[in-house]
């Protein structure tokens, strides 16, 4: 087991869970964010997520594994967010949704829900460390930070309208984040301590990170009747991401 790479892995997890608080830093200033530029944002982030998930997380699982395995970790990742969804208590603010009902109050359920959307992004930078290519760690969380600071503000703008003050609002935000690090740690001590799993367990993080724009990143990004400028800014985000990919590995 490398233990610099597992705390390298560790710490830029943490880093990128953080980005979230940086993210949400806007609402000690203002209350209200043009619903057009946080659409644009959020698609821009659904963009960087999905070219890090071909380019970082599945061409090197195909490599590694076959497209067999690369194929059979998708379908894993998404079925466990898809259970995880289906029975975890938690409250999406932004899209209005529950899951299953709980005596929980809706902070509870609100931080369960970020839970199950950050956990997976944390693995792909733990499993991308663990792979031994801190490069293609190092970008990997790079990106997670870049889709991770629109999200904080989505985060922290239903948090103002729900009553919580300024302060707490990016707090929350903040602490959203923080579930990434416990996912990076654990995908990069699996992968180190059993490398042979690294290409299941980058399809699987593929899978489940597919699982998060397609189910929630991208259908926030519609709903307010901006989809045309959501869908370039996944574009833009695709398109930034796949440069910085190239430039860094």
């Amino acid at each position: 087991m490398n233990l610099d790479v597992i705390w390298l892995g560790s710490v830029a997890s943490l880093l990128a869970g953080l980005a979230t608080g940086a993210g949400a830093l806007p609402v000690l200033f203002t209350r209200k964010v043009s619903d057009r530029l946080l659409d644009v944002m959020l698609g821009f982030s659904a963009g960087v997520m999905l070219a890090a998930t071909f380019f970082s997380l599945l061409a090197p699982a195909i490599d590694l594994g076959g497209v067999w395995v690369a194929m059979f970790g998708i379908i894993f990742g998404a079925v466990a967010l898809h259970l995880a969804d289906r029975f975890i208590p938690h409250f999406h603010p932004a899209l209005g949704t529950e899951g299953p009902s709980s005596r929980l109050s809706r902070v509870w359920l609100f931080a369960l829900a970020i839970t199950i959307h950050n956990f997976p992004e944390g693995l792909a930078v733990g499993v991308s460390f663990g792979s031994g290519d801190v490069t293609a760690g190092l970008v990997v969380a790079m990106a997670i930070g870049l889709q991770n600071m629109p999200e904080g503000l989505a985060v922290a703008l239903p948090l103002l309208r729900e009553g919580y003050s300024r302060q707490r609002a990016v707090w929350y935000g903040t602490l959203t984040g923080l579930i990434e690090p416990v996912g990076g740690l654990l995908g990069v001590a699996l992968v180190s301590i059993s490398h042979p799993i690294l290409p299941w367990a980058l399809a699987f993080a593929a899978g489940a990170m597919l699982f998060v724009v397609s189910d929630e990143i991208i259908p926030e990004s519609h709903r307010k009747g901006f989809e045309r400028q959501a869908t370039f800014g996944l574009i833009i985000g695709f398109i930034v991401m796949m440069l910085l990919d190239y430039i860094f590995t």
